[in-house]
């Protein structure tokens, strides 16, 4: 035996390189593609078809199937789609994880890629310092691209040579004479390296090396990917163990359908291969038998069957379970229980429990949590609104409601900014960012805008205690301007529905303008109160203290539509007011 540890070492570093141009390729293409593939996500809540297609289309181009599943998980976890909805990605992402195989297969093993990618490297490297984003991005995906083969032709180099090494051979080859028990064994050492390695292309390129280098035969290489389409939703489940549970049943609904898949694939096994082989000689006639193949070009050809083993495999799969889907989500319900008051609230706990898929991905879900988080701002505001005027009489449960909510917004603001903060660490574009600055400053506003709202309460709770109530005319006054601020929140959540170039500041500008031409006006009234002797100081440092909290919303509110549309014109807005004057 000639296979040393310092050769095994080498196998590891090797194999180190691989994964590590897959990243680098996997970001890259993440940051070209962009908004792009925050367009490809909302099809998620469409059809369970469009659904498929949403999962292969982002698992293409993260290159990952445990990407596009954690991020699946993560956005049931935070109720932005449903269990149900999820079901359809996990599907489409069990066929785009096939596309790795497939250039692996074609690239790798069926010409010399070697030369092609340091071509490609070179090429490229200089784009890495050009001064245009897109140009960067796309260097750095090529240059992923290149290192990723490299990698894989030191793989191939460093998995030991059959006939130097025949013991090696003897130790696999014992495994093989068991029939079926032989299958089941190397599905299951097909899960266990997906689960060493944490991903399934790299445990796909090493089956594909084994195959090449004759350790295995084709039946083995086939049960292997079958265990790593089994290993794969291991990260999706581990993700989910921090979850609330709908993220669990996203996580058990990959698992059950995989499982499934592999069970009649189990059953069908043989004549399942046979048809591949018939497939393989059709297209290649002449060709060795992909079942006994023994020279280099026929374990070449075997390759490129067990990337058509892979594919075939999971669109049947699709096919054959995507009309049960509802019955298996039943049965994961009833497995999967929600107890009583668990979950029944979804907060922002989720992002910050680590299942971050890219940067991209990760910015766009932070912004849906900032959403959820003006949606709990408007809760506030009609909180206040229902405590000022005493809608149905129900004083001490809005103020709870303002208490609790108030609360519920500091914790949103930490966790949304630690979040950002994790994806800050990721090697951003300039444009996200951008983003991310402006998010912190949201979070930062609409925080603000709930203490205030806080504030307010404890004042009119004050003045319930003191025995102190402010006219009705002048409460009429204060709701006039409460109402304008509301107007000023609704602009805000309509702005988060839209993309950065759609959002037009006139609309913010105006109801600002209106806001402080209410203040004014009430300033104004107020001054009129006390010459007047209608109210007494005391009285008028209430009436004070509202409008000049509520103008104070106003002027976060505006804050946070000039960060949603990354400019800054409250500086100039407010020296043309100065030049009116």
């Amino acid at each position: 035996m000639t296979y040393t540890f310092w050769d095994f070492l080498q196998l590891i570093g090797s194999l180190g390189i691989f994964i590590y141009g897959m990243k680098v390729f996997s970001d890259g293409l993440q940051k070209v593609a962009g908004n792009k593939l925050r367009s490809i996500l909302k099809g998620m809540t469409s059809t369970r078809f469009r659904g498929v297609l949403t999962g292969f289309g982002t698992t293409t181009i993260t290159q990952s199937s445990s990407t596009t599943t954690v991020m699946v998980v993560s956005f049931v976890n935070a109720g932005l789609i449903t269990f149900l909805e999820s079901t359809g990605v996990v599907m489409g992402a069990n066929i785009g994880t096939t596309v790795t195989a497939w250039m692996i297969s074609i690239f790798g093993f069926k010409m010399k890629i070697t030369p092609v990618a340091m071509v490609l490297i070179g090429v490229f490297f200089p784009f890495m310092f050009f001064g245009r984003e897109k140009l960067r991005n796309l260097a750095e995906a090529m240059m992923g691209f290149g290192i990723l083969f490299i990698g894989l032709d030191f793989i191939k180099n460093g998995v030991p040579n059959i006939e130097q090494n025949p013991e090696m051979f003897m130790f696999l080859d014992q495994f093989t004479e068991f029939g079926f028990a032989s299958i089941i064994i190397f599905v299951i050492a097909g899960t266990l390296l997906t689960l060493i390695t944490q991903s399934s292309s790299a445990a796909s390129a090493i089956t594909l090396v084994m195959l090449f280098q004759g350790w295995i035969d084709f039946p083995m290489a086939a049960a292997m990917v079958l265990g790593e389409n089994i290993g794969t939703t291991v990260t999706a489940n581990i993700a989910a163990i921090v979850g609330n549970v709908y993220a669990k049943r996203a996580a058990r609904f990959h698992f059950v359908f995989n499982i499934v898949g592999v069970l009649w694939m189990l059953a069908l096994m043989q004549p399942f291969l046979m048809g591949i082989d018939s497939l393989m000689g059709y297209f290649i006639p002449g060709a060795e038998s992909i079942l006994h193949a023994t020279d280099e070009i026929g374990r070449a050809n075997a390759t490129l069957a067990l990337s058509l083993f892979h594919s075939t495999f999971n669109i049947l799969n699709v096919l054959l379970l995507i009309g049960f889907v509802p019955y298996i989500v039943n049965f994961i319900k009833k497995y999967q229980k929600d107890k009583e008051g668990e979950d029944s609230q979804h907060r922002l706990k989720y992002i910050s429990s680590g299942m971050m898929s890219s940067p991209e991905l990760s910015i766009s879900q932070a912004h849906k949590e900032i959403k959820l988080f003006a949606k709990l701002i408007d809760k506030m505001h009609f909180s206040m609104e229902g405590l000022l005027s005493n809608k149905l009489n129900k004083k001490s449960q809005f103020l709870k409601k303002i208490e609790k909510r108030e609360g519920i917004t500091d914790n949103i603001e930490l966790e949304i900014a630690e979040y950002l903060t994790k994806i800050s660490s990721e090697n951003l574009t300039e444009g996200g960012s951008r983003r991310i600055r402006g998010m912190h400053s949201i979070i930062n506003d609409l925080e603000r805008v709930g203490d205030i709202y806080y504030q307010m309460s404890k004042t009119y709770e004050r003045m319930q205690n003191e025995g102190t109530n402010l006219p009705q005319e002048a409460m009429d006054k204060i709701i006039q301007l409460l109402d304008l601020t509301h107007d000023a929140i609704r602009q805000v959540r309509q702005n988060l529905d839209l993309e950065v170039e759609d959002i037009d500041l006139d609309k913010a500008v105006e109801i600002e303008e209106a806001i402080n031409k209410c203040r004014d006006e009430l300033m104004t009234y107020h001054y009129a109160q006390l010459e007047n002797n209608v109210y007494s100081n005391k009285v008028g440092f209430v009436f004070l203290d509202y409008i000049n909290r509520l103008e104070k919303i106003g002027d976060h509110l505006f804050n946070v539509n000039e960060a949603l549309a990354g400019v800054k014109v409250k500086a100039a807005y407010e020296e043309v007011l100065e030049g009116n004057k």
